[in-house]
């Protein structure tokens, strides 16, 4: 079924700040850092409430590795989350960025986000700093598999398995309870047995890969300008990027409803949502060519 947006209230845009907005992307040598409220508008909720407090507790890394148990709980409730999670399609930011990219204002992409609406929007190169839930690996023999063929294997060993919660997680599993996973079946890597099948996305205290972070701060230092769009940036994983940029004389600006942990470090600071902003943006830069270095 479609999911169904999850936005926050609307802000009204002070005319004065979108106008520094424009001009600021208007030079071009954009780097952007989008977060979990780019796909609110695609029925994905974020993590965190008005005061930055998480509204959901995800799967832990070491709580993933801890037990079969723990394993079961998180397949079962991705395994019924996923057909809804797939089902969400990029929103109007998405496409914004998409098109500010092929305009030649926004240069690199990285996103927080393990959705790949990005990519469906139609934006190239994106540095997936938290992975995708397209793809699976082992953990025991880091064999790869596409999430589809999991899934299939989920469903024939778990003939009839349902389970009903409106409750979508950022992450794409959903809410249930105790009693809806207990004699749900986990499936084994075909390469060597092992029951540690897991989405190539960093959970919650895991770490992401040295050279991707490496990618990613080149693509910050390398920027004119470093533009966030809908992250609290509560975690450092984001706001190293833009204490980085702040550290080098790099212009950063926020969009995004409610405070965020990084407001004290930027230049240009827009409380807004991102439908309200990125679409008018990219259509106003279109006509705007981007100065030659």
């Amino acid at each position: 079924m479609p999911v169904e947006p999850l936005l926050p209230p609307p802000a009204p845009v002070a005319e004065q700040d979108y106008r520094t907005l424009r001009s600021l992307v208007a030079r071009g040598g954009v780097t952007v850092l989008s977060g979990a409220g780019m796909s609110t508008a695609s029925g994905i909720p974020d993590y965190r409430g008005p005061d930055g407090s998480r509204r959901v507790q995800p799967m832990q890394y070491a709580e993933f590795l801890a037990s079969a148990e723990n394993r079961r709980r998180y397949w079962a409730r991705s395994y019924v989350g996923w057909s809804r999670f797939r089902a969400a399609g990029p929103n109007e930011a998405h496409h914004a960025v998409a098109a500010l990219q092929r305009s030649g204002h926004v240069e690199e992409l990285i996103t927080q986000n393990v959705d790949g609406l990005h990519q469906a929007a139609g934006s190239t190169g994106v540095i997936e700093l938290h992975g995708n839930l397209t793809d699976i690996v082992c953990l025991t023999c880091e064999e790869r598999f596409d999430r589809a063929v999991v899934h299939r294997w989920i469903a024939e060993a778990n003939p009839g398995f349902t389970a009903e919660s409106d409750q979508i997680r950022p992450d794409g599993d959903i809410v249930l309870a105790a009693q809806d996973f207990a004699d749900f079946r986990l499936v084994r890597c075909v390469t060597c047995g092992s029951d540690l099948l897991k989405p190539d996305v960093v959970f919650f205290g895991g770490s992401v890969a040295k050279p991707l972070v490496e990618r990613a701060y080149a693509a910050v230092e390398s920027a004119d300008s470093l533009l966030v769009l809908g992250s609290s940036l509560q975690v450092m994983s984001g706001l190293r990027f833009v204490k980085r940029a702040h550290a080098l004389g790099i212009p950063v600006a926020l969009v995004t409803r409610w405070p965020t942990r990084g407001d004290e470090w930027a230049t240009l600071r827009i409380d807004a949502l991102l439908q309200d902003v990125l679409p008018r943006l990219a259509a106003d830069c279109a006509a705007e060519t981007v100065p030659s270095s």
